[in-house]
C-alpha cells in the first residue's frame, strides 16, 4: 500500500515529528493516527482485537459443528488437553 502526501505543509510536519522523536515518518503519522482516532472514540487496537476473536469464534463453531468420526479423541474441554492420570499436558 502507498500514501502519497503532496500536501507539502503536512510533509514537513511529518518530517519534523520525526527528527523531534526519532521515529520514523510513517511511524509518527500512525501515532498521529491512532490517537486521532481515539479523540474520536475508535480505538483501532480494540477493533483490531474484537476482529481477531470473532475469526476464532467463527472457527470454533465451524469446528464444533463438524462430524465426529468414530474412534477420534476430540478436545472438547480444556481438561481434555491433559492426561487425568498425571495432569500433565497429554
Amino acid at each position: 500500500m502507498s500514501l502519497n502526501i503532496k500536501n507539502p505543509r503536512v510533509h514537513e510536519l511529518a518530517r519534523e515529528a520525526a527528527r523531534l522523536t526519532g521515529k520514523s515518518q510513517t511511524s509518527v503519522i500512525e501515532e498521529a493516527l491512532v490517537k486521532l482516532l481515539a479523540d474520536y472514540g475508535a480505538d483501532p487496537v480494540e477493533a483490531e482485537r474484537r476482529r481477531r476473536i470473532d475469526a476464532v469464534n467463527r472457527i470454533a463453531l465451524r469446528w464444533r459443528d463438524l462430524p465426529e468420526i468414530e474412534g477420534e479423541d476430540r478436545i472438547r474441554d480444556v481438561e481434555d488437553l491433559y492426561d487425568p492420570e498425571t495432569g500433565l499436558p497429554a
